[in-house]
């Protein structure tokens, strides 16, 4: 079977999380699937590539493995929805972004519950065991969730997505110094962006985000069409397409980054 989740341990304060660049399926969950549902298009692809050029700050990474049709890594366990009177997708998925099916035989609360101890439990144990791991080490650690969406998605939000979106849960996951810090880096690179517009950070980044517990986290949703061929399959990563954005998120989190430790020295 498919791994649930890799971890790559970095000796920096970064840590990447990437829980939906996976496209694994157990097999009962594929057997569940539609047509549709096994193409697991809402997939964000190519999360390796986009982020080769972090290597430049020694991230610790941990990727999930299976498709988040199987489960949403990024959703809360409760089942409480993230955006109030918006629509979205569930912790296990009944639709696509787009609102179609994808399930010949939907999941019920026991099987729901299943695959919350099979493969959610064991994705955010690892994460918070190298949140744990990084802080011991450095004194705090900086959460970097890593996102993409396609740029076009009626049923979630009017019009084109900017290309870059920072979520901090409204200020809350990381202190205000860093998320400023951030801002300002995206607002000088030459894409357009926004800081908790639509995406305001999901799950992870308002469950790990403990500013006053030295847990800096921010999520960075990103348009799809700033780096692969087309939206649509096969999901073609271009690498022309994709240096700008890999330019601009390397200056955030190198800002982001050393904004961090002035703050955190700041502290000490």
């Amino acid at each position: 079977m498919t791994s649930i989740v890799t971890v790559t341990r970095g000796p920096s304060p970064l840590i990447l999380s990437m829980p939906h660049p996976g496209t694994g399926l157990p097999p009962e969950v594929e057997a569940a699937l539609n047509e549709r549902g096994r193409l697991v298009e809402d997939t964000d692809w190519h999360m390796r590539e986009v982020y080769a050029f972090a290597e430049r700050f020694q991230p610790t990474i941990v990727e999930a493995k299976l498709s988040r049709f199987v489960i949403d890594l990024n959703r809360d366990p409760s089942g409480v929805s993230l955006y109030p009177g918006q629509a979205t997708t569930e912790l296990v998925p009944m639709t696509t972004f787009d609102g179609a099916p994808i399930w010949i035989t939907p999941p019920d609360a026991a099987e729901i519950e299943r695959r919350r101890a099979a493969y959610f439990a064991p994705y955010h144990e690892a994460l918070a065991a190298e949140i744990d791991r990084v802080k011991a080490a450095h004194g705090y650690a900086v959460l970097w969730d890593c996102h993409s969406i396609k740029s076009v998605i009626p049923r979630l939000f009017p019009g084109t997505l900017p290309t870059l979106n920072l979520g901090t849960n409204s200020g809350q996951s990381c202190a205000a110094a860093i998320e400023a810090a951030a801002a300002a880096a995206m607002a000088a690179q030459p894409l357009t962006h926004v800081v908790n517009g639509r995406f305001k950070g999901g799950w992870i980044t308002r469950h790990y985000g403990r500013p006053d517990a030295h847990v800096h986290a921010l999520q960075m949703e990103k348009a799809l069409s700033a780096y692969l061929a087309t939206e649509a399959p096969p999901w073609t990563f271009d690498a022309a397409i994709a240096a700008p954005l890999q330019s601009a998120l390397s200056a955030i989190i190198a800002a982001t980054l050393d904004a961090a430790a002035q703050h955190e020295r700041s502290r000490s």
